[in-house]
């Protein structure tokens, strides 16, 4: 299936988090989306893999993707590297996506702005003829280099480059980050707290909604940075 978007990221729920109001408007147009986790989130202190991946299925059915992998690259230990280049690679020409999207460029957590190296790298790679990589019947693939290359704004922030308006799609988003009730506040859970169970983090999502919103006059909005320079036909394509 070729896609239009792909969303590349270190671990499950970090899509949700960040661009799953992108990601939900795009398969509203009629696009063709995807997610590629690159880990299972196996170091995360609450839950555990398969749990994890029962949530990634349900909150990409809420969004409404057309697919979601996951390479299974050691959550925690992955390495810009060869070794894990080429799984992305591999990838990337499976799906053929025009845009990816992926981790922060720098971020609180180090699988982020590793991921966001690796993947940009992969991005690059993918486009050589002469990096050989086989399809699941064993078959050579043929080289795809995406068009465009654009980073998600995860815990710290960073200003955009721009802003997506989600406002029609902030409930979507939101009921699928709920979709990982492991990694979330429950006031029931027995497991232990997190930086991501406290009640504020849910309240610090919808603040950076609102104020990436803010920026472009609308109330909420996805922010992104850019890797090369973006160009519009006319004024027009501004909001």
């Amino acid at each position: 299936m070729k896609l239009d978007i792909l969303a590349i990221a270190a671990h499950p729920d970090d899509v949700e988090m960040t661009c799953g109001g992108t990601l939900a408007a795009a398969v509203a147009q009629g696009k063709k989306v995807g997610i590629l986790d690159l880990t299972r989130g196996e170091l995360g202190t609450r839950g555990t893999p398969e749990i994890r991946a029962a949530e990634a299925e349900a909150a990409a059915n809420i969004l409404g993707v057309h697919v979601r992998e996951n390479l299974g690259l050691p959550d925690g230990f992955f390495q810009n590297d060869r070794e894990h280049q080429l799984p992305i690679i591999a990838a990337l020409r499976l799906f053929q996506p025009d845009i990816v999207l992926s981790n922060a460029i720098h971020d609180r957590h180090p699988d982020h702005g590793r991921g966001a190296q690796l993947t940009s790298e992969a991005c690059f790679l993918a486009g050589l003829r002469m990096i050989e990589t086989l399809d699941a019947a064993g078959q050579p693939q043929a080289a795809w280099r995406p068009k465009y290359v654009y980073h998600y704004i995860q815990d710290r922030l960073i200003m955009p480059d721009f802003v997506v308006d989600v406002s029609a799609y902030w409930d979507k988003k939101k009921a699928s980050i709920e979709a990982f009730q492991s990694q979330f506040f429950n006031i029931d859970g027995k497991e232990p707290n997190t930086y991501l169970t406290t009640p504020g983090f849910q309240n610090f999502l919808e603040a950076r909604g609102r104020e990436m919103g803010h920026l472009i006059g609308v109330e909420f909005g996805e922010g992104f940075t850019r890797e090369r320079m973006i160009g519009v036909r006319d004024l027009s394509d501004l909001i």
